[in-house]
């Protein structure tokens, strides 16, 4: 297999195959917290994929080219949330001097970004899986792009669900969660293309 197709795969496995939200449930939070509106979706997505894609980059150069020839691989949990912690405050600085609107919009999810276990989950699995440097940067950006695919859908069905007639017993966090689960088990579907 070439290597072109080996990216193919790592891109399609991490954005649709193994989605972070739907498969995995990491980063829920967000994904429960922003998706009201498509706007707030659409920038919350953007944001956690620059983020991650610039987590996989940093984080596989700190692991392979300092972590292992210097043997603190136990340090490995320590680095990696240091370098995602430093990600998201220049993520929040830019978009409070560029966006203010989605800045605020974002409110207190944007800093939250740090503690998204969907981000750190994406450094230890590009470890576990052994990536090379450009697998490890299609892994960030299909990881993204998948989050920012979840989230973009269900903000556009909540959107939606505004107009529709849901159950008292089930308005809010309730049809949330069903919602939720229903795309989880629509994108189980996509686990007949590819293997993790």
């Amino acid at each position: 297999m070439g290597e072109i197709q080996k990216l193919v795969l790592v891109f399609i496995g991490a954005a649709l195959v193994n989605n972070f939200v739907l498969t995995y449930f990491l980063g829920i939070c967000p994904f429960i917290g922003v998706s009201r509106r498509l706007g707030d979706a659409l920038g919350m997505g953007l944001a956690v994929t620059f983020v991650m894609t610039l987590t996989a980059t940093v984080t596989w150069a700190i692991y392979y080219l300092i972590l292992i020839p210097l043997h603190l691989e136990f340090l490995e949990y320590v680095a990696f949330i240091l370098v995602i912690a430093s990600l998201v405050q220049i993520v929040e600085m830019f978009l409070r001097r560029s966006v203010p609107g989605l800045y605020r919009a974002l409110g207190i999810y944007l800093p939250l970004i740090t503690t998204n276990c969907a981000i750190l989950g994406l450094a230890l699995f590009m470890v576990l899986k052994n990536y090379t440097f450009p697998q490890a940067i299609v892994f960030g950006i299909g990881g993204g792009l998948g989050f920012t695919l979840a989230i973009l859908i269900m903000a556009g069905i909540r959107e939606e669900l505004e107009y529709a007639d849901v159950p008292e017993a089930l308005r809010g966090a309730g049809i949330t969660l069903i919602i939720a689960g229903l795309l989880a088990l629509a994108f189980m579907g996509f686990s007949g293309i590819i293997g993790g």
